[in-house]
């Protein structure tokens, strides 16, 4: 049995229009923001709730059924030794999410592998899979790298390190060369600088006489690709540059 698990319900619909066959679990979490510190698993899944309703008006009852249900879901059908297909983009918002679900998987005997958007060129990386026909979605899949027990451990490592905010951890673990996790060093030089860079770089683009967010917001994902920031992350950021004014 093959596994599917894919980076959000953007990328899951277009992954309906390819010719791979397997389960699909969605990833609809955003661990790039808010606490993620908890003892264990049930304590993590109350934070996150709480911080979600806090910040982006969902329901804990919502979370719990679209977010918690696909991890549920993943663990019923990963008992079965399937293999287990990662679909995450390079950039740090996606990453995170990649580490967390690694070190979630740390005990599954299944085999692992990890689909990124391999087609995309040096100058498009952190556009990740968004607009890619089927075709290009196909040839990530077949271009998949596993994980071995290293990359097992450092994902885990990574997720940790992230999860207590020890960033000279994480600095460290970020000169492991993995297959499976490519630019590792630049992401996590963007999660070092993540309560500052993208505050700086909102403000010079500010400076410049852009005031329409629709005109903020491509200039910020041209210039902060790295972070992967939705609109909602974005406009979070210059809501505390207003009130700091």
């Amino acid at each position: 049995m093959k596994i599917h698990i894919l980076a959000g319900d953007a990328l899951a619909e277009s992954f309906r229009t390819c010719a791979i066959e397997g389960e699909i679990i969605v990833c609809r979490e955003c661990l790039v923001e808010g606490d993620v510190k908890a003892v264990d698993l049930k304590e993590f899944w109350q934070i996150r709730a709480g911080f979600i309703e806090k910040t982006h008006g969902d329901s804990a009852e919502k979370y719990f059924q679209k977010v918690v249900g696909e991890f549920e879901k993943l663990k019923n059908l990963a008992a079965r030794h399937a293999q287990i297909n990662l679909w995450f983009e390079y950039e740090l918002f996606c990453q995170v999410n990649l580490w967390f679900y690694v070190y979630f998987l740390r005990e599954i005997k299944a085999k692992i592998f990890r689909v990124a958007p391999v087609v995309r060129g040096n100058k498009e990386i952190w556009q990740g899979f968004g607009g890619l026909a089927a075709k290009d979605l196909e040839r990530c899949f077949v271009e998949r790298v596993e994980f071995g027990e290293k990359d097992r451990s450092l994902g885990a490592d990574l997720w940790k390190a992230y999860q207590t905010a020890d960033y000279a951890r994480l600095e460290k673990l970020s000169e492991t060369k993995s297959d499976c996790f490519p630019h590792l060093r630049e992401v996590v030089r963007a999660e070092i600088e993540k309560k500052t860079r993208p505050k700086e770089i909102l403000r010079k683009i500010i400076a410049k006489g852009l005031t329409n967010f629709a005109e903020i917001f491509p200039e910020f994902i041209n210039q902060a690709g790295v972070y992967g920031f939705g609109d909602s992350q974005v406009k979070g950021i210059l809501q505390e540059i207003n009130q700091n004014k």
